[in-house]
């Protein structure tokens, strides 16, 4: 009876490691996941801003504006549309090479682990 207690108590310790090690892992990947994008930082903010000023002015003044000035902000503006289009599919593949790397980590560690437990199994 004693043995099985033995047994019991080093099988929680072990679960109590596992755990926290999980947890380790899961707050490292939270501020890994954050610093990639999780949360607007301020300069997104500010370009954000940026990009919003510029296309409320040059729309403004294009309605306004004489012939000449009307042409000039409407090419602005559609200059501007296309920038920020094109920074956010910068963004986007950022983000999926992140995914990417994710999921490979997860598969090299999944497959570490198949391989404990074939060798484990074969004791």
């Amino acid at each position: 009876m004693n043995e099985d207690y033995k047994k019991t108590k080093d099988e929680i310790s072990d679960l109590k490691q596992s755990l926290e090690n999980f947890e380790k892992e899961k707050e490292r990947v939270r501020a890994i996941i954050g610093s990639i994008g999780g949360v607007p930082k301020f300069r997104t903010k500010l370009i954000n801003a940026l990009f919003i000023a510029i296309i409320i002015v040059a729309g403004a003044i294009s309605i306004f504006a004489d012939e000449k000035l009307r042409l000039l902000m409407v090419e602005l503006t559609t200059v501007m549309l296309s920038v920020k289009i094109i920074y956010m599919i910068h963004i986007q593949m950022r983000v999926n090479h992140f995914k990417f790397w994710i999921l490979s980590a997860i598969e090299w560690r999944i497959n570490e682990m198949m391989v404990q437990i074939r060798e484990f199994t074969r004791k």
